[in-house]
């Protein structure tokens, strides 16, 4: 009877646990080149926000791809890609992700998140 309540529990647990768990809206794979590290207008970007978004604006705007880009369905909106800092702002991310990209020209994974409270934040991992 004991192992029959423990069981429940774990299974109670699991289902609120997973009922919380937040949304992923998009995911894709970026190089970010020296190419995302200038301005449309050519002054040096040093904000990981700043040169994701030029990565998403050279990318969706301006044809400008690198052969590891990968293509997104949330980026393409000019709207979206004004509010990437804001995005980035709400989830705190390792400051070495942060070094590799303002440093130098790494391939990241960005996953476009939608939280149980309503708000979109962006996850970013090296590959």
């Amino acid at each position: 009877m004991t192992k029959f309540l423990h069981l429940t529990a774990a299974f109670i647990l699991l289902g609120t646990l997973s009922a919380s768990a937040d949304s992923i809206i998009c995911s894709y794979v970026a190089r970010l080149s020296a190419r995302d590290h200038r301005a449309s207008d050519g002054y040096p970007l040093r904000d990981v926000a700043a040169i994701i978004r030029q990565d998403r604006a050279n990318f969706h705007k301006f044809g400008v791809r690198d052969a590891e880009d990968e293509s997104d369905t949330f980026f393409n909106s000019v709207k979206n890609r004004e509010n990437l800092e804001g995005m980035l702002r709400r989830r705190k991310f390792n400051p070495t992700i942060a070094s590799a990209i303002i440093n130098g020209n790494p391939l990241v994974q960005v996953d476009v998140m939608q939280a149980d409270e309503g708000f979109t934040y962006i996850t970013l991992n090296l590959l």
